[in-house]
């Protein structure tokens, strides 16, 4: 019974959202429409109804869609010290993580109560004078500030046991100057010993001789050489030729890999060989060839921050985040401020064919925001439902989605005229006294930082936090969405757009109305494929579906079978 009610206070919660937050200044005031949501389980444990009571997936089929091609999963990248803390410090940690494991996963994907990401993506752990940790000192050492290597391990455990899966950030294309490797290659440079296998294991250059064009360099101290370190003195850049700087990075991997770790992150993978992309994107074919003999089911996402052009190069070693659509003027960005969801459908599609002509396992991986770039609530504004439609555009489509954290709660954090990174990876927001605070150099004025809280929004019904869970359940229950052959639909004459998705002999219909007014479309002038029943409905309207016309309200999406 007690099982019964939470079901149903979680339905009430749901159902609520799409009534709330009207846009401003509608082009059309519109009546709003009936719609079916059943967007949620029901109490016997079957996901979503269709609108004749009959259910279209169980949970045993649900739990056998996820286990059969696992790595199409939502992920949530946590900058680890500044979401919580553990011991009071003040620093974001391991324990902080693992206390957080009910919100982000509960291990129960019926229940509604927690967010439901499928994985985690952590900003680098490991040893690291700096307060973002990506120029290492000790790949096996876990900073203090974050724990130890038995709390990673307790987090692993947790995460793993609630079929959650965990990546590592792993910055290889450069060390931190207090690395003992960095140690010994300047010892061997200062006794002149090029016998010495440290001797070759950074990027150097003699005085006297010429300078790699368009590269950066520093003196090695107490020397007459010259390190290139690209992005920063304190990063000095690894030479990936040396056969003793490959094995090394190799054994860091397998290091996690024994471990537990399922798989990394790779931060600035374009760089191996700087201004070099097809030598970086050799090295990258080797190495996760490598990692893939250790364990076949890795995921491995390169940071190319570049255009298709050049991530496409990288995609036959492994997925890449695409930046295409990401950001202020990124595609999701544009359609969800009344832009055409036709052209955003159209590029996904061409993109999909792109890729899997390169790697036919090859998955796009969408965000909006990240740590290196300004919060999307900055740009999209929740009141608006420019937030919650750019959410559904990258959540319910194909491939592997990664959420910032925070990004739930409208969290908002830019560079400013600061210019520091710091203000875009704030303490996360939680509201029940955690004493996680803002990294180092932050500067960003409280004023323009939301008022919500994981406290305040999770019991709201019509929180933009409640939303996210929803949407999530939406896309865990058709499995179609993310691992089906993505078809975009071309709807003529109308901003609305969407794509059918097939997997398993199964197909699902997407469509998103970005307008601010109703639009109705007849499906069979789209696909030859039949969808009778409306799956769920998620934004800030509902929909009718009346034999072959959908009906679609203003900021509003609808999955249909």
């Amino acid at each position: 019974m007690k099982r019964l009610l939470s079901l149903l206070l979680i339905l009430t919660m749901l159902l609520g959202m799409s009534a709330c937050n009207k846009p401003a200044e509608p082009e059309t005031p519109t009546a709003p429409t009936e719609q079916t949501d059943p967007a949620v389980p029901d109490a016997s444990g079957r996901y979503f109804l269709s609108d004749d009571g009959e259910a279209i997936l169980t949970g045993d089929e649900f739990k056998n869609a996820q286990a059969s091609e696992d790595n199409y999963r939502v992920f949530y990248e946590i900058f680890v010290g500044s979401f919580s803390d553990s011991d009071g410090d003040g620093v974001g940690d391991l324990r902080g993580i693992l206390n957080r494991m009910d919100y982000l996963n509960d291990g129960d994907p019926a229940s509604g109560l927690s967010l439901g990401v499928e994985g985690l993506w952590l900003s680098p752990v490991f040893k690291s004078q700096s307060y973002h940790k990506y120029d290492v000192n000790d790949y096996y050492e876990i900073d203090p500030a974050f724990g130890t290597m038995d709390d990673l391990q307790a987090l692993l455990d947790a995460c793993h046991s609630r079929n959650v899966k965990v990546i590592l950030d792993l910055p290889i294309n450069h060390t931190g100057r207090l690395s003992q490797w960095f140690g010994n290659f300047t010892r061997a440079h200062r006794e002149g010993d090029t016998d010495d296998p440290w001797y070759d294991f950074y990027c150097y250059y003699h005085e006297g001789e010429s300078a790699p064009a368009g590269r950066r360099f520093a003196q090695l101290s107490g020397t007459t050489d010259w390190y290139e370190c690209n992005f920063s003195d304190d990063m000095p850049e690894l030479n990936f030729d040396a056969p003793e700087v490959r094995q090394a990075v190799l054994d860091v991997a397998r290091y996690y890999l024994d471990m537990g770790v399922d798989g990394f992150r790779f931060d600035a993978a374009k760089y191996i060989y700087f201004g070099e992309n097809a030598r970086s994107a050799d090295f990258w074919e080797w190495y996760v060839a490598e990692l893939k003999k250790l364990d076949p089911d890795i995921y491995t996402v390169a940071e190319v921050w570049d255009g298709d052009g050049v991530t496409d190069m990288y995609y036959p070693a492994m997925n890449c985040f695409n930046f295409t659509i990401s950001q202020t003027s990124g595609l999701i960005a544009e359609t969800a401020k009344k832009g055409n969801v036709n052209v955003y459908t159209s590029y996904v599609d061409h993109y999909l064919d792109e890729i899997h002509a390169l790697n036919p396992d090859a998955m796009i991986v969408p965000f909006i925001a990240n740590h290196d770039t300004d919060r999307a609530a900055g740009y999209l504004t929740v009141a608006s439902w420019q937030m919650q439609m750019a959410a559904n555009l990258y959540i319910l489509s194909s491939g592997s989605p990664f959420l910032y954290y925070g990004e739930e709660l409208g969290m908002r954090g830019s560079r400013g005229g600061a210019s520091t990174d710091a203000n875009r990876r704030l303490a996360m927001l939680w509201g029940d006294g955690d004493t996680v605070r803002d990294p180092d150099g932050a500067d960003y004025d409280a004023s323009n930082q939301t008022s919500s809280t994981v406290e305040n929004l999770k019991g709201d019904g019509n929180s933009l936090l409640n939303y996210y869970k929803k949407l999530l359940l939406i896309r865990s229950a058709n499995p179609e969405i993310a691992r089906g052959d993505y078809t975009a639909l071309n709807v003529t004459d109308s901003k609305m757009g969407g794509f059918v998705a097939t997997w398993n002999g199964s197909s699902v219909c997407v469509l998103h109305n970005t307008t601010l007014t109703a639009k109705s479309v007849d499906l069979a002038q789209l696909t030859s494929e039949q969808f009778n029943a409306i799956a769920a409905v998620v934004g800030q309207g509902g929909a009718t579906l009346e034999g072959t016309v959908l009906t679609l309200d203003s900021m509003t999406s609808v999955v249909l079978r």
